[in-house]
């Protein structure tokens, strides 16, 4: 087979993934990069192949390919290329054909931690690779989800990854298509630098939770904690034996939510309240954001706590 036939059969095999979405395709592609010499191409293939519950023509089959792809150039072993880590397929651009969007990443031997996590995006009509990186690029457990926070044709991309940290917090990040370029329109860093808080015990079983962001003031019933943990830090009173200051954790969750059933996302962000120390957890900031045309605004924000024996 020739330059051009293999041109011609790699263009028809991405137009039936892109109207089928059907894994004989996605074998049938791997194949045909691989016999045209285009091995990390065949390999990304095969791993979106892996990808779905019955790949074809089976799991042992397409690995045994991707072994034979590995050893046959020691160059481009699995251990020096990423992974696919998940597969969505969404019109991202808004010309009616669905693209393919996957993050890859480096797993770290007998670990959950991924590394140099990165967002792919392989338009559907041309077959071009966009490949964006995050600021913070390793983690755990990355997810993708593609859906409409912007109002705009097509829909947009959320990645969230675990930090791991004790604090529970997350790196978030969405992307849009704007005039041909994916470009980010939201970021965790960007939120946590902008919402801030001051977190103060008073006296009474108190503690006050001040937003800046959006000049609210909330008050936090403390009594459910118990008369163990109030007596520490009240006395008989009420009154306060010393000050004490708590704080609001970076962002801990990040959820797409259409509350206004109109197929447009706002964002539920949840922040975690600390007291004392971080696992003396007072509540939850949550903050409803929507997109303005320009930014994520707050719509509205709420503190929530918990409930004490009656």
């Amino acid at each position: 087979m020739d330059t051009n036939d293999f041109n011609k059969a790699l263009h028809h095999y991405y137009t039936k993934i892109r109207e089928t979405n059907h894994p004989y395709y996605w074998y049938c592609l791997a194949d045909t990069q691989a016999r045209s010499g285009l091995t990390n191409e065949a390999l990304q293939t095969i791993d979106m192949a892996l990808s779905f519950p019955n790949p074809y023509p089976s799991k042992h089959k397409l690995l045994e390919i991707q072994a034979g792809l590995q050893s046959a150039d020691p160059r481009e072993m699995r251990t020096h290329s990423p992974s696919v880590i998940t597969v969505k397929w969404g019109d991202i651009d808004g010309d009616g054909i669905k693209d393919n969007v996957f993050l890859t990443a480096y797993k770290t031997p007998d670990s959950p931690f991924w590394k140099d996590i990165t967002l792919v995006a392989q338009n559907g009509r041309t077959h071009h690779y966009d490949h964006i990186t995050f600021k913070n690029n390793a983690g755990y457990n990355p997810t993708l989800f593609l859906g409409d926070f912007t109002g705009k044709k097509g829909n947009d991309i959320l990645v969230v990854i675990d930090t791991g940290g004790s604090a529970g917090a997350i790196y978030a990040y969405i992307f849009s298509s704007i005039n041909g370029q994916i470009r980010g329109i939201f970021d965790s860093d960007t939120f946590n630098e902008s919402f801030k808080y001051d977190v103060t015990y008073e006296n009474q079983y108190k503690a006050a939770v001040i937003s800046y962001h959006l000049k609210e003031k909330y008050i936090l019933d403390l009594t459910y904690k118990g008369k163990e943990y109030l007596s520490e830090i009240y006395n008989p009173q009420g009154i306060l034996k010393a000050s004490i200051n708590g704080w609001v954790n970076p962002l801990a969750s990040l959820y797409p939510i259409d509350l206004n059933r109109d197929g447009i996302y706002e964002l539920a962000a949840h922040q975690r309240i600390a007291g004392r120390y971080n696992a003396d957890n007072l509540g939850d900031v949550q903050t409803v954001l929507k997109w303005n045309g320009q930014v994520f605004a707050p719509e509205r924000q709420t503190v929530a706590t918990f409930g004490g024996e009656m």
